[in-house]
Formats: structure tokens, sequence, C-alpha cells
């Protein structure tokens, strides 16, 4: 017989998970457009390049802090933005997503999976994605 002390360990445990892991699969079917359950780095470039042409109403090519709307602290745009214009281009964007992919991809095998996109480095890439 399961015990209420571990009946409420495990609610514990899925609600406190649950909306990580529900994100993070969410992301997986939204972007994995060769359906093998984890997202590559194409994948994720594919899906920054349309959320920058998104988040660029005016079509300068370029992104401001305003534009980015809290994807990026101002000393990650800074850090990003080696021209020092206050604003990145779709290349500069670009690299800040691949050094976020590669941060949250510690097994270094090229994919996502849904439990790399829940950790703290997934979370930071998915907000450069949504």
């Amino acid at each position: 017989m399961i015990s209420r002390r571990s009946v409420a360990l495990a609610l514990t445990i899925a609600l406190l998970s649950g909306p990580a892991w529900s994100a993070s699969g969410n992301a997986v079917k939204m972007f994995d457009t060769d359906n093998d359950g984890t997202l590559d780095l194409a994948e994720v470039k594919k899906a920054a390049s349309v959320l920058f042409a998104r988040l660029d109403p005016d079509r300068d090519g370029t992104l401001d802090a305003r534009e980015l709307r809290g994807r990026l602290t101002a000393k990650e745009l800074a850090a990003a933005d080696p021209d020092r214009d206050g604003t990145l281009t779709v290349d500069e964007y670009l690299s800040v997503v691949e050094l976020r992919f590669n941060a949250a991809n510690p097994d270094k095998d090229g994919t996502l999976d849904a439990k790399e996109l829940s950790s703290r480095a997934g979370r930071a890439l998915l907000r450069l994605l949504r």
C-alpha cells in the first residue's frame, strides 16, 4: 500500500517540476521540424529568426532593448553587441542563440531534449525563442 506521505511527495514533485517540463515539452513540439523529439541548432536558429522578424516591427533589421522585451539583460545585450550601437542584427541575435544552445547542451550531442530545455540554461534559450 502506498503511504499518504509518498503520494504527497509525488504530487509535490509533479507540481514543482510540471510547468518547466510542460514548457520545455511544448517547445520541442513547437520547433521540432523533423519530429525526432529533440531540437537541433538549425531548428532553434530557424525559430529564433522567425521571432526576430516578428520582434522587428519597424523592419530596420535590428532589435533594440525595447524590441527585445526583456529577453536579454542590459549586460547580455552589451556583450552581444560588438559594434556597440545598442542593437542586435539577426546575426548577432543568432550568435546569442547559439551560445545559449551550447550552454543548454551539456552532453554535447548537438540536440536538446525536454529535460535539457527545462534546465536553467535551457530556459534562458527558450526566452530567445518565444
